[in-house]
């Protein structure tokens, strides 16, 4: 659970004047179940477009994204995403945007907060539980976001700069929780960032995307909390 093929993904879009804007062009790549990855790449290389297609929430003009054997053509509830904005309602309480996606899903309302409540207590969120997000700092509302995306459970989590908005001392407390998460649930991550230092320190794996969109550098790098040795590919 958790394996991802992209096959020959191409994705353009039409300017007013008419000519194409390439954006991505016949990427390959594969990431292995309960693997931890990093997109790394200058703004504008087609880092979120990249994520969008891989969560089915745009259509590639040509290419293949495969999750576990299916063709991802849409949203999909095995792909969970955590955007670079919070996006929580704020109406809602804290333990009520993480149950949200249950509740679409017609979990009973026991169910549903028993997992929320769970996931609360895995990003150390579980005194708030009552807050609302304009109650809460930056980093707890991400830290909310996270929880809210792993309450459904998704094989493939996706994140798209999660914490680039945050100072950095947030932000290194943040990365250390995230590994934390990851080591505890063994989900497979797809983790976008334009930071070379945090795409090190979280990964083990780096795709770098270049401005060209002609390749792309895949790195094995061998860090503390790795076991991975180090290599490194280019791909037409």
């Amino acid at each position: 659970m958790g394996n991802l093929e992209i096959r020959d993904l191409n994705q353009s879009f039409t300017r007013d004047d008419g000519t194409q804007l390439v954006v991505l062009d016949h990427l390959n790549f594969d990431v292995r179940d309960k693997e931890f990855v990093c997109i790394l790449g200058s703004s504008g290389c087609g880092k979120t477009t990249l994520l969008r297609l891989i969560a089915g929430l745009d259509e590639a003009r040509a290419g293949s994204i495969v999750l576990d054997g299916e063709e991802i053509q849409g949203p999909n509830p095995k792909v969970g995403f955590v955007f670079q904005e919070y996006s929580l309602f704020p109406w809602r309480n804290v333990i009520d945007n993480i149950a949200f996606g249950l509740e679409m899903k017609g979990i009973t309302k026991e169910e549903r907060y028993r997992s929320a409540e769970h996931y609360l207590g895995l990003v150390n969120l579980s005194q708030f539980k009552t807050s609302y997000p304009s109650e809460l700092s930056g980093g707890m509302r991400q830290r909310i976001a996270v929880a809210r995306a792993l309450a459904l459970e998704p094989v493939l989590l996706l994140m798209d700069e999660p914490f680039g908005a945050l100072d950095a001392q947030t932000r290194n407390m943040l990365q250390k929780e995230l590994l934390d998460i990851w080591d505890k649930t063994k989900k497979t991550i797809i983790f976008i960032t334009h930071s070379v230092d945090e795409a090190v320190f979280l990964a083990d794996r780096i795709i770098v995307l270049t401005p060209t969109k002609q390749c792309f550098l895949l790195i094995g790098l061998l860090c503390s909390h790795h076991d991975q040795a180090a290599s490194a590919r280019f791909f037409p």
